[in-house]
């Protein structure tokens, strides 16, 4: 009997790890609004659904990381749904408070540049599977303006 369950536990692994899933990756990090509170970014995501049917995004986690710091770390709760056979393309907004901003000063006099890290967690309900998150990341650097680009 014992060795019956395992080959059912082994068979429906094999299984589970063979169920077509959402591909995404970050396509893009860009800066959307500078306000007085802050700075606002935009991380584009790009899920491709190889279902037919439409499927739930349950949530969207966020950290945005600049000179190895976290400077933003939030949730996107209910962002929507992905649509069947087909890409989505979802923006996730971020912000950073401007006093967070000024400590990476050491990072911006060095070389003219921010650099960061974006890492996402896009949760997804799968029919039978559950809840299922598809990790991503993504590193950068946003140039700064030099006084010749401004003249």
């Amino acid at each position: 009997m014992a060795q019956f369950l395992d080959k059912a536990k082994n068979f429906v692994a094999e299984k589970m790890a063979n169920i077509e899933k959402p591909e995404a990756e970050i396509t893009d990090v860009d800066l959307k609004n500078v306000s007085r509170e802050a700075v606002e970014y935009d991380a584009k995501v790009s899920v491709d659904n190889p279902y037919s049917h439409s499927l739930p995004i349950c949530e969207i986690s966020y950290t945005f990381k600049s000179a190895g710091r976290v400077i933003a770390s939030g949730t996107m709760a209910d962002p929507g749904s992905l649509k069947g056979n087909d890409k989505t393309l979802l923006q996730v907004p971020m912000k950073v408070p401007h006093n967070i901003l000024v400590s990476l000063a050491k990072d911006i006099g060095a070389d003219w540049d921010i650099d960061y890290e974006v890492e996402l967690g896009l949760t997804i309900d799968l029919p039978i599977i559950g809840n299922f998150t598809i990790p991503l990341s993504k590193k950068g650097e946003f140039k700064l303006p030099s006084l010749s680009d401004i003249f």
